[in-house]
């Protein structure tokens, strides 16, 4: 039998230690805010910054730790299509928060 020859390229070396440490960061990222909205140990505003900080960190977490996406050579196709899918996301979410202003802006 031969093996057949196994294309990873792009994907970095997955073990238990990296999963275990994204899945810790994670849950501490989700405590720390959750914290604050439900203690309320800051005002309003700081609450809702720290919320899209811890966010935008965990986001980070899971592209570094889950879907093994760095700044290697071999992942830039990865990543090329990571900020794609980005860009159709945000024209799509922001082509519907601005038709429904419009509508809504009409309406009155």
């Amino acid at each position: 039998m031969s093996h057949a020859a196994i294309d990873t390229t792009g994907a970095s070396e997955a073990t238990l230690k990296s999963y275990s440490i994204g899945f810790i960061l994670s849950i501490i990222l989700t405590a720390i805010p959750f914290g604050f909205v439900v203690y309320g140990g800051l005002s309003h505003s700081w609450t809702v910054a720290t919320l899209f900080i811890a966010a935008a960190v965990q986001i980070m977490v899971h592209l570094y730790y889950f879907l093994h996406l760095n700044g290697s050579s071999s992942a830039r196709w990865n990543v090329l299509a990571l900020m794609f899918s980005v860009l159709i996301m945000a024209l799509i979410i922001g082509g519907t928060i601005w038709i429904m202003y419009h509508l809504h802006y009409r309406l009155i």
